[in-house]
């Protein structure tokens, strides 16, 4: 008896446990974990007319974090005081390459009055669509006396590639060339996703070369079957609604994770951002 009990206890284990396998669902988790940021050239035809309703727009879409060099008609601290009031804060402030060149303070105390940690630069002056070895050289230059001057007080340096860094350079772009050749300790990098594809890069490969020499990204998807080239232009309409364009998102933020990016800004330079930015926040909000 107690041998056919035993049995039928080892049976009812046996079931519970295969029961437990065949009915237990895998746990989906949201991909996406961070604050929605956005770029503020986004709202670049709303600022001029409104800053103070231009971000009650950008609070109601629930967006905290905003990337920004303030806005005309209002000082730096009314500015501030405006993004406190609701709710936003500012990572990351950009900075003119004529800045970086003259180590100018104003830029500091920009992101001082701000709380920003990082300061981005987004362009390197370059003669019509041919930038060139010369032109990668002086920025190296540059970026590395400027990023150490950004460290010293306090700062985070990180430059914004815009495509025509990808031009063919020995056995890599000439993108390659300005990570090997800026100092790793002064030189981050902020990735613009659209601006990587257009240049015909790889975000996702750029992702696991580089690491965690990346600190921000541009949240911005490249409209499917556009071919890019290395002019850093490409009509405004290219921008689309995040997940449908040519981005692999899925793979992108699985990286970012794991490489420590915590700063995400929204960029849509269409004309139908209100419509859009809405549209990829929810977007994000459903990437498993």
């Amino acid at each position: 008896m107690k041998k056919l009990t035993s049995i039928l206890i080892l049976i009812s284990v046996l079931f519970l446990g295969i029961n437990q396998e065949i009915f237990a669902q895998p746990t989906i988790k949201n991909l996406y974990t961070y604050p929605f940021g956005v770029q503020a050239y986004t709202f670049r035809n709303h600022f001029p007319k409104d800053v103070s309703g231009t971000l009650d727009k950008i609070q109601k879409m629930g967006i905290t974090e905003i990337e920004t060099s303030g806005a005309k008609g209002v000082t730096d601290e009314e500015y501030k005081k405006m993004c406190d009031a609701r709710g936003i804060v500012i990572p990351s402030i950009g900075a003119g390459y004529d800045q970086l060149e003259k180590l100018s303070m104003d830029i500091v105390k920009k992101a001082k009055v701000f709380g920003a940690k990082y300061v981005m630069c987004a362009w390197i002056p370059h003669k019509g669509d041919n930038f060139t070895l010369e032109d990668a050289q002086k920025a190296v230059e540059v970026f590395n006396k400027a990023g150490k001057f950004l460290k010293e007080n306090g700062l985070t340096f990180c430059y914004h590639p815009h495509g025509y860094e990808f031009r063919p350079y020995e056995k890599g772009t000439l993108l390659d060339y300005m990570f090997k050749n800026t100092n790793p300790e002064d030189v981050s990098f902020e990735m613009d996703v659209l601006w990587v594809l257009h240049g015909g890069g790889n975000p996702v490969k750029l992702l696991k070369t580089y690491g965690n020499r990346w600190k921000l990204m541009h949240v911005k998807d490249l409209k499917k079957g556009v071919v890019g080239n290395f002019s850093g232009n490409t009509p405004a309409e290219n921008d689309v609604v995040l997940g449908t364009g040519q981005a692999d998102w899925k793979n992108i933020f699985k990286l970012s994770k794991k490489f420590g990016i915590k700063h995400y800004f929204i960029e849509d330079e269409s004309e139908h951002e209100l419509e859009n930015v809405p549209l990829s926040i929810e977007y994000l909000k459903n990437l498993k």
